[in-house]
């Protein structure tokens, strides 16, 4: 393991934390589709606010996070 996945697998911070909750989903099997699809969306309150913006970059957060702990491809 490189030293950033060793990092990575131990950090507190909770991008990190999130990842490894995902990850262990998949411990046994991976997806048979091939990849980790992680999703975000507009919610119901109109026009795309700071809020939205906040949704987005938590979801890209943990699949970076993710990316780095595994090597199961993503897709956003």
């Amino acid at each position: 393991m490189s030293s950033l996945r060793d990092a990575a697998m131990n950090s507190k911070a909770w991008p990190f934390e999130e990842a490894r909750r995902v990850l262990k989903r998949y411990e046994k099997k991976a997806p048979e589709k091939g990849y980790v699809l992680f999703e975000t969306g507009y919610g119901p309150s109109g026009l795309p606010h700071i809020g939205t913006f906040g949704e987005v970059q938590r979801t890209t957060m943990i699949r970076r996070a993710f990316e780095i702990i595994s090597d199961i491809p993503t897709r956003l």
